[in-house]
């Protein structure tokens, strides 16, 4: 590994897990997670767990939070707030296209600030839907394409940038139809913005649950544990 690709891998793996927990706990973003974590119950399944941040705000009817992350730097900063939960969370897994549980097991997912990063988001979401129980609903607040010709030109521009500052998170995913293409049917969806800069400040807060009608690929099994887990970082 040469020079560039040693500072590449600092950056992404020291220095962007630093960053997102600063621009994800903003304190505007704190009532947001406590709406959309509210009605979570049970085993809850979340991906990107990052440094945690959401978890001070799950309600008491959580039972047990199932964490997907690759970040140790993340996982190490959310050493206090883990300290202080009385939700156990177990660390289950490091990527989200690949999720080590059985079909159809936990009672409720949530991620907040990860589609737009996770290289394969179908992928993990089909797995998402594959562990959730049938009457399961996923829980999301994802920032994405804004429907703002002016905004979205901007999104797609600064996108291939964003992706190699950011550890490949995207301006301009459309969320909804991500969501929905993966064999989900949102039941709620919020969209608003959180002002200024306008580029990365559109988002998709909401509840989708298992459309029945749909079947998406299964990757349970053999083919999820031969993968190698993904270095990306989530939140």
């Amino acid at each position: 590994m040469g020079p560039i690709d040693r500072a590449a891998r600092w950056w992404s793996e020291e220095v962007v897990p630093r960053v997102v927990e600063k621009t994800c706990g903003l304190r505007a973003i704190a009532p947001l997670r406590d709406r959309v974590a509210e009605g979570l119950y049970g085993e809850v399944l979340e991906i990107g767990f990052g440094s945690g941040l959401n978890v001070p705000h799950l309600p008491p009817s959580v039972e047990r939070l199932l964490a997907i992350d690759p970040s140790g730097v993340g996982r190490r900063m959310a050493a206090t707030r883990l300290a202080a939960s009385p939700v156990p969370v177990d660390f289950v897994g490091l990527d989200g296209e690949h999720i080590p549980l059985e079909d159809a097991s936990v009672d409720s997912a949530l991620c907040t600030f990860t589609l737009c990063t996770i290289p394969g988001a179908n992928r993990a979401l089909r797995e998402v839907r594959r562990v959730l129980k049938p009457d399961g609903q996923l829980h999301f607040l994802e920032h994405g394409l804004s429907p703002e010709a002016s905004v979205a030109k901007w999104q797609h521009r600064l996108t291939p940038v964003q992706r190699r500052v950011a550890g490949g998170c995207h301006f301009d995913r459309a969320i909804d139809r991500l969501i929905t293409d993966s064999g989900f049917e949102i039941v709620e969806l919020r969209n608003h913005s959180l002002g200024r800069p306008r580029t990365p400040s559109y988002l998709y807060e909401g509840i989708a649950r298992v459309d029945p009608a749909a079947v998406p690929e299964s990757t349970f099994g053999a083919e999820a544990g031969a993968q190698t887990p993904s270095r990306d970082r989530w939140r």
